[in-house]
């Protein structure tokens, strides 16, 4: 299901002649991983940024290591700052981040096993969002991944 949902991504960066960067966390490279499995992920996929721990957010995207501080590294404004460091440091026309909890262990009664949150940095212009997915660790790296395919493809088709 998530390679049709990258192919159909895919298939609107190429002929709006447009690039990508991610920025992961909790999905550990599989977000970028899917969209480079579709041919011609060359001509789309400008890089990945794959930062699990919040030294690697700081180093690399230029997060505040006091944004962590205060809202804690799964936030939406983590994943804020992570989409636009990641869109800015790549020069890409898009960019997106994922942030969030795959468990099994490490959830809160405030933030608890499957709770994601994802930044969409188009052309300039950034929001979040944030997801709470059930079942375990795979399901909810899967899931997160199917809908940042299917969220990027409607803030740019």
């Amino acid at each position: 299901m998530s390679y049709l949902k990258a192919k159909k991504l895919t298939e609107l960066l190429i002929s709006k002649n447009m690039s990508i960067a991610v920025a992961e966390s909790c999905t550990g490279g599989l977000l970028s991983s899917s969209l480079t499995s579709i041919p011609g992920a060359s001509s789309y996929f400008n890089c990945g940024f794959i930062t699990y721990s919040n030294e690697s957010k700081i180093k690399m995207l230029n997060v505040d290591s006091q944004t962590i501080e205060l809202f804690g590294a799964v936030s939406e404004r983590v994943a804020y700052e992570m989409a636009v460091g990641a869109g800015q440091h790549s020069q890409s026309d898009l960019a997106i981040s994922v942030t969030g909890i795959a468990g099994p262990s490490g959830g809160t009664a405030e933030k608890p096993v499957g709770m994601v949150c994802f930044g969409f940095y188009v052309e300039g212009e950034v929001s979040t969002t944030t997801q709470f997915f059930s079942g375990v660790r795979s399901e909810i790296v899967s899931e997160s991944i199917a809908f940042a395919l299917t969220e990027l493809t409607s803030k740019i088709g």
